[in-house]
């Protein structure tokens, strides 16, 4: 058995990539490979430091973070889910259509100020829309560091950033098109992540060996290991050979032959000649490998494995250990991954508790937001930055971070004296003595909940933001909202693992003399250090497990909301500096709580009255099955004016359907006085023309304001036809005995509310037995950026094609993709009439859906 090489053969890419997508849904997969390559291209040839694509969510309402290059997405403030109306570039970028360019940080805060508040540092931003044709999917942002007076991106760097997110989009059009998978990100995505380019500090080589004919195939980076070109390395086990140390080659035959006889090479340390020193020195590596499974027909004759050469970053590591300063290495989301022993020392902290963990949440005394926000400076800047921080009892520590894309190197010295007034901090001498944290970078988080608030509509969301912001920067670990009701105060909402944390309050009398309605009846807060605080004020309240209270009142425009307690579980000194801003957030909770709390109240109203004007029960009418169901907006207040009807007449049925536009209760109103006059008319046998004359009339009689669109349809069940009218209504549509479906062709009248003097022509319809007639609001075919006809056209093909045994099912079907949006900007109402049935039909709500059909009974 000869010694013969060492390698894995040349890599083929291809067929490595295959068998992952084989492994994942093939369509995704290839959909993130062209966010990834499109984010990459555009942040290395623009010479950015970080770049982000946002997708459209399946709402159209948000972009979402679908793939990120160089910075992490945490240290851009988080924003993973952005509104398109937000005032950030990207979304921007994607509502208009347009290149959105800041040269740096004075053109932002100009342009954007609120992105430039909650990010106030020195960067430029470049952001552009990702689509095809007229349709937008996207958009494309890349972030670099920017020097004062600096111009950003050249003409050129500009259009090559749109050349990229111009051919993702069309890439993502023909994925589309070719799978099926739709182009919109769902708000749990989460991003393919591609880190900053940097240095390795070891390089690995891979191998397959042949023991029999002591052959060796290796890749590119094996042979520049070993020191040869890829070209010029010869296959052979000899040429290898020569280049390790004499003493180390029969290690290796005996290594061979240890693997050929167990399988495996554990690890075994070589020494190869170093050609960068003339051949003179050897350096050492490491040689693992194994050999194939025992059903291989390469079992026990080949040794597949790696090489691996950590020369540099030993040596780089020992380096650094020499230093009696200390340094540390954090990866790009501000982890450590890296610290040497004078750092430890420096920071009294073990290194198996600090590696993989942020320093500000390890360290106490390094846990105000001032350092996490430092770090983020220094990463979105790309900027040195310095400061001092006080470990106690009394030792300062100088820090100064030094940025790359791909992480930060830190160093730490000791300090000889306290900071000046003018000195970087994020300790001072009051945090000193009473071992308390400062907190000088809280007003970042009061700037993110009064941001958070303006997005936050009802009182659960509102409370549910409190809690998200209000907690971590006070560091409490309970919250609860009681609110004012009848008098007495009620709980809202409570978080936190102490469930009774504040029971003796629930159900009190304003006037008690207890400090959750005290700070509310005097308007001012109260702040609580200790238990023993708070027997000596209030006695026999039960303290619980709970150390520190903030009562905050939540006044409104002069008006009693209720009182927001936070609670800490240790002892809390509450600064000055805390009293104040909590304090100040006390009258911007109140009036968001207040706003979301008549919302709260305006919607059960809309929604109570909505479910009264729908019809709950379709007349039976022999010879015609009829089912309905009704689906509200998503936004908004979850009201509109859709309306359906079926109205049995003395010469047969009328089926109606109608939108009243906007979403309002005065919509709902307009739409029951309209209802009841289509059927008043109906029932005195007016023909369907003159109906909707009368409705029409009636509307302009009300004078809501409103316009409407009306469809009515008669039907004479032994006379094979029906008549129609529309009032620029959407064309009902008609599948016949044989699925051949089409858009009925009818004479269209104008919207209802134009004109008193507006004619409604009558088009005659032929009903084949079995015919099925199906009339919607356009709720269900207009999609925002597309023609409503696309809309039309598809759901006519879902009515020729949809198999069901009901017209129960059928409507379901025809509903499907409406129900699984989580956001509808317009009600929907369906009718669905089959002619020549012996059944009828009956409404019943369901989860705020209308069901009907007479199987139901």
């Amino acid at each position: 058995m000869r010694l013969a090489g060492l390698g894995l053969g040349p890599v083929d890419r291809r067929a490595h990539t295959g068998t992952v997508r084989e492994m994942l849904a093939g369509g995704m997969a290839e959909r993130e490979d062209l966010l990834a390559a499109a984010v990459v291209e555009a942040v290395e040839g623009t010479g950015a430091y970080a770049g982000s694509v946002f997708l459209r969510s399946r709402d159209r309402r948000s972009i979402v973070l679908a793939a990120t290059c160089g910075v992490p997405p945490s240290l851009l403030g988080g924003w993973h889910l952005i509104a398109v109306s937000s005032p950030i570039p990207v979304a921007a970028a994607y509502s208009s259509g347009r290149t959105v360019h800041l040269s740096g940080a004075d053109e932002t805060m100009r342009r954007f100020p609120q992105l430039a508040v909650a990010l106030p540092y020195a960067f430029g931003s470049c952001s552009v829309p990702v689509g095809s044709g007229e349709e937008t999917f996207g958009a494309l942002a890349i972030v670099w560091a920017a020097s004062p007076g600096g111009e950003g991106l050249s003409r050129a760097q500009r259009r090559r950033v749109r050349t990229i997110a111009k051919r993702l989009g069309a890439s993502l059009a023909d994925l589309r098109a070719r799978t099926g998978d739709p182009v919109e990100c769902g708000p749990q995505t989460i991003p393919v992540e591609t880190p900053a380019p940097s240095a390795p500090a070891v390089r690995v080589g891979l191998f397959d060996w042949d023991l029999v004919n002591g052959t060796v195939t290796v890749d590119d980076e094996l042979c520049a290991i070993f020191g040869f070109a890829p070209r010029a390395f010869d296959g052979r086990a000899e040429t290898l050979a020569s280049c390790l140390h004499p003493g180390d080659r029969a290690a290796v035959r005996a290594a061979a032959r240890a693997a050929a006889a167990g399988g495996r090479i554990t690890s075994r340390r070589l020494r190869i000649r170093d050609r960068r020193d003339g051949g003179a020195g050897y350096r050492t590596v490491e040689l693992w490998g194994r050999a194939p499974e025992a059903n291989d027909a390469r079992a026990r004759t080949h040794l597949f494995g790696t090489v691996v050469d950590a020369q540099a970053g030993s040596a780089a590591v020992a380096a650094v250990e020499r230093l009696r300063d200390g340094v540390f290495s954090l990866a790009p989301d501000g982890r450590v991954t890296y610290a040497n022993h004078s750092a430890l020392q420096l920071l009294a902290v073990r290194g198996d508790a600090l590696l993989g963990q942020f320093l500000w949440d390890v360290l106490p005394w390094l846990s105000d937001p001032d350092v996490e926000y430092r770090h983020r400076s220094a990463m979105i800047s790309q900027a040195p930055v310095s400061f001092l921080a006080c470990r106690p009892p009394d030792q300062w520590l100088d820090f100064s971070l030094h940025p790359e894309a791909d992480g930060v190197t830190g160093r730490v010295v000791p300090s000889g004296h306290p900071p000046s007034t003018s000195t970087p901090s994020v300790s001072s001498a009051e945090t000193a003595t009473a071992a308390t944290p400062a907190r000088l970078g809280v007003m970042y988080h009061v700037l993110q909940l009064g941001s958070a608030l303006t997005e936050a509509v009802t009182a659960r969301e509102v409370c549910e933001v409190i809690s998200d912001q209000l907690l971590p920067a006070f560091g409490g670990q309970q919250l609860a909202i009681y609110v004012v009701r009848d008098g007495t105060m009620r709980l809202l909402y409570h978080t936190g693992h102490h469930e009774d944390f504040l029971d003796w309050l629930e159900g009190v009398p304003l006037h008690a003399c207890l400090p959750g309605t005290e700070t509310l009846t005097s308007g001012a807060p109260l702040f609580i250090e200790s238990q023993q605080d708070l027997s000596q004020g209030y006695p026999g309240i039960a303290t619980g497990e709970v150390s520190s209270w903030a009562y905050l009142p939540l006044i409104a425009s002069s008006h009693p909301v209720g009182t927001c307690v936070l609670g800490f579980d240790e002892i809390h000194r509450f600064t000055e500096k805390d009293r104040g801003v909590l304090t100040a957030l006390a009258g911007l909770i109140a009036q968001a709580l207040e706003r979301a709390r008549l919302y709260d109240a305006e919607f059960a109203l809309a929604h109570g009255l909505q479910q009264a004007l729908l019809p709950h029960r379709l007349q039976v009418v022999p010879g015609i099955r009829t089912v309905a169901r009704y689906l509200p907006g998503t936004s908004g207040m979850d009201i509109g004016g859709d309306w359906y009807d079926v109205i049995p007449t003395g010469s047969g049925v009328s089926l109606v359907i109608g939108d009243v536009e906007g979403h309002s209760i005065a919509a709902a109103a307009t739409m029951a006085q309209l209802r009841s006059a289509v059927r008043a008319f109906a029932a005195v046998g007016h023909n369907p023309g003159d109906v909707m004359a009368g409705a029409n009339r009636t509307l302009i009689d009300l004078d809501p304001g409103l316009l409407a669109s009306c469809c009515y349809i008669h039907l004479e069940p032994h006379g094979h036809h029906a008549y129609a009218v529309t009032a620029g209504h959407p064309p009902p549509l008609l599948r016949r005995p044989d699925a051949t479906t089409n858009a009925l062709e009818l004479d269209i009248g104008p919207l209802l509310g134009v004109d008193r003097a507006s004619a409604y022509p009558a088009t005659r319809i032929d009903l084949p037995p079995g015919s099925v007639l199906a009339l919607y609001t356009d709720g269900l075919v207009e999609e925002r950026g597309a023609d409503i006809n696309v809309g039309i056209d598809g759901l006519r093909a879902s009515l020729a094609h949809a198999a069901a045994d009901s017209l129960n099912q059928l409507a379901d079907r025809l509903l499907h993709n409406a129900r699984g949006s989580s956001y509808r900007t317009d009600d929907i109402a369906l009718l669905l009439a089959e002619y020549g049935s012996a059944h009828g039909a009956e409404v019943t709500p369901d989860h705020g859906v209308i069901l009907t059909d007479s199987a139901q009974r």
